[in-house]
């Protein structure tokens, strides 16, 4: 199977259909989207085609990405450009195959080709019987388009996975940042193309196909039985696309099957796969540019660290990080293409091209406790891309707001928890619903608010949130955070309430709303310290 010249990817069409086509269908006005059958496998197609088009289609400066961006190119030009790579993306056969070892693992035992997904029990939970609420044997027969993007899901997400087993160039399940236009219906090229850096911008050597630098699996795998590192400086940066940290063969039989994952009848199946340890063991500091990294100010000498995913979900609190570099303070450093994408906007407005401030940031991964994965996380978060002489002040009003919310939502919980016990101190387990809730209520004026943010920042003489606006972010925090005190404190059966402890949690609560140290704080800078109780009724 070459992969790109062949049905490899869903496309989803306008008319609503799903067609199988080759890769070069990407910029057909017709195609909006991708429709893998798992989130993961979305996710990590869409980098496959950023990463496919960065290496082998790159714009050399931001007017040849204008361009491209206002006038898609061709299939057949696309097809022009991959002609060169084709023979590196081969999936079976006897040479270099795409994300293999180059070695064919002739003395490896066959395991199951579910191995290769990251959601399924390991040989040692079904060796236990513990696989409980993630069972064994979900999916055993993949077609080999499943198969080549199971493996490259795994390739770019890899956890740890046993002694010798490396984890991926980012670190094992990092978040990945994509830019997508604000309109939910616009071509999938626009949504790829907005993620691909101009040469001058990010410069690096032509990539050459056949080079181990730029593809791992076109020559013998760099094995790290003695801890050997490859580090940045050993490849080409475009590396970083393409990394293979596992070792893997796929084993393709000649048998009829329907594949376990896309539901498609298939000639061809992968039931089993081969693996060895040892593979590429990449260290040291690494700039993916779809990765939000953090540094820590205080140690300026360690390198930076892939953001990754955590229990609780992706929400507004994060918006800062994923979007605002703040090096020296927090050490917030979001995705190259994320910074990139202001950068575009006003070079787009000095030629007239409609780019706007505002679109869309789709942030994904998997959380990850060592090689278990806890959950994937999916979410799309609005983005306005500021002007960089702005991005300070825009940051600091961020802080404000979120400042407040953070310390609203820790007061909720302690007092939730005096409401609903005596020695609220000694009590175990997960209270993080209660704070999971109130962000989740005051996210959509959040958002709502950063609309309004992005409007007043134009104006340069506002040098501090402006006091309306801090207004009705205070009101709106302390109504939902007093709706969700009275909801979860009143919630036990009538006769296991201590209305006398509830009404004390709740005294202490609303003091916290207007005495607090950070809610004084905001209430004078929104002017409402002296206002009276009644404009803050909840």
């Amino acid at each position: 199977m070459r992969i790109l010249t062949s049905q490899f990817l869903p496309f989803k069409i306008r008319t609503g259909d799903v067609e199988y086509r080759p890769v070069s269908a990407m910029a057909l006005p017709e195609v909006t989207e991708l429709a893998l059958p798992r989130a993961d496998f979305q996710g990590a197609a869409y980098q496959f085609l950023i990463g496919l088009l960065q290496t082998a289609y790159a714009p050399v400066d931001i007017d040849e990405w204008m361009d491209r961006y206002q006038s898609p190119p061709s299939p057949e030009a696309l097809e022009q450009a991959f002609e060169g790579f084709i023979a590196s993306f081969e999936l079976e056969g006897d040479g270099p195959l795409f994300m293999q070892d180059l070695d064919p693992l002739d003395k490896e035992s066959p395991i199951p080709s579910s191995s290769l997904l990251i959601d399924a029990p390991g040989a040692s939970t079904i060796k236990n019987n513990t696989d409980h609420f993630v069972k064994a044997g979900r999916a055993e027969a993949f077609c080999p388009n499943c198969a080549a993007m199971a493996l490259f899901t795994l390739q770019i997400n890899a956890p740890s996975g046993g002694k010798g087993y490396r984890t991926g160039l980012r670190g094992g399940g990092p978040l990945t940042t994509l830019i997508l236009p604000s309109e939910p219906d616009a071509s999938l090229w626009k949504k790829l193309w907005l993620n691909v850096l101009d040469k001058s911008h990010w410069p690096y050597p032509e990539p050459n196909p056949k080079s181990f630098e730029l593809f791992p699996w076109m020559e013998t795998t760099r094995v790290s039985d003695k801890a050997q590192k490859t580090f940045a400086s050993d490849v080409h940066p475009l590396h970083q696309f393409w990394a293979m940290p596992r070792r893997f063969r796929l084993i393709f039989e000649d048998h009829n099957c329907r594949c376990d994952l896309c539901g498609r009848d298939s000639e061809r199946v992968c039931r089993t796969v081969k693996a060895r340890n040892y593979g590429n063991n990449y260290d040291g500091p690494w700039t993916h540019p779809l990765t939000p990294y953090r540094r820590d100010p205080k140690k300026p000498t360690e390198p930076q660290l892939s953001v990754k995913g955590q229990p609780g979900g992706i929400g507004y609190r994060h918006w800062e990080a994923l979007v605002l570099r703040d090096a020296e303070g927090s050490g917030n450093l979001p995705a190259e293409v994320v910074r990139d994408y202001a950068r575009k906007v006003d070079e787009a407005r000095h030629d007239n091209l409609s780019l706007p401030r505002q679109a869309r940031l789709w942030v994904f991964g998997y959380d990850m406790d060592n090689m278990k994965p806890r959950a994937w996380y999916g979410t799309q978060l609005p983005l306005l891309a500021v002007p960089q002489p702005q991005q300070d002040r825009l940051l600091d009003w961020v802080r404000d707001l979120v400042g407040l919310s953070r310390d609203t939502a820790w007061q909720l919980r302690k007092q939730v928890k005096e409401a609903w016990f005596s020695r609220p101190a000694d009590v175990k387990g997960d209270t993080d619903f209660i704070e999971s809730r109130f962000w989740e209520l005051t996210e959509h004026e959040f958002y709502s608010l950063l609309s309004l943010l992005g409007e007043r920042i134009q104006d340069g003489t506002i040098k501090r949130l402006p006091p309306d606006l801090a207004a009705r972010w205070y009101q709106h925090v302390r109504q939902q955070a007093v709706a969700v005190f009275d909801e979860l404190a009143l919630s036990a059966p009538a006769e296991a309430l201590d209305m006398k402890r509830i009404t004390g949690a709740r005294n202490r609560f609303l003091y916290q709303l207007k005495k607090g140290k950070t809610a004084k704080k905001f209430r004078k800078q929104a002017g409402l310290e002296d206002a009276p109780l009644e404009q803050e009724s909840a």
